[in-house]
């Protein structure tokens, strides 16, 4: 797996804040895509998706698990039902690495990135979770043709 550090730029991004299970993150998806067809902001028509991984689902209890469902946005967000909200996810070097294929696969990816590439890379991660660029979603794509970019932010070297 090919890892590149990248410097990113700040992304400013509607979001709907998942708190619960894990197993029910699809049901805060439909949330923001309602919330995304309402709005017009469509990801077909103008804004990318994002989701912001503030733990891991694997150790952490579900009452506790907490993801950002987000899509970019060049304006704020007005009040809503659904209850998205603006965030930004903040400009710095990060990790990057690309994932193909099925989401249902992607832990194997981020414990790669996590657990293998960064203890030997001689990087330390950033202030800011993990988060999960979206380049094509289903149902327009098969799974297997998924990708999806993993950006672990890194803390900025000092420079002498």
């Amino acid at each position: 797996m090919k890892v590149n550090i990248v410097a990113c730029e700040t992304i400013n991004v509607a979001v709907l804040e998942h708190h619960g299970a894990p197993a029910l993150l699809n049901d805060s998806v439909k949330i923001f895509i309602d919330w995304r067809k309402q709005s017009g902001l469509s990801p077909v028509t103008s804004a990318n998706t994002y989701g912001i991984a503030y733990n891991n689902p694997e150790t952490t209890p579900p009452q506790a698990f907490r993801f950002d469902v987000c899509g970019t946005v060049t304006q704020a967000v007005p009040a809503n039902v659904q209850g998205v909200i603006n965030k930004q996810i903040p400009a710095g070097r990060c990790a990057v690495l690309r994932h193909f294929g099925s989401h249902e696969r992607i832990a194997g990816s981020i414990r790669y990135l996590c657990g293998d590439w960064l203890p030997h890379s001689g990087e330390a991660s950033g202030d800011f979770p993990l988060y999960l660029h979206y380049l094509n979603l289903p149902p327009d794509t098969a799974e297997h043709d998924l990708l999806t970019d993993i950006y672990l932010p890194l803390q900025n070297k000092k420079t002498a």
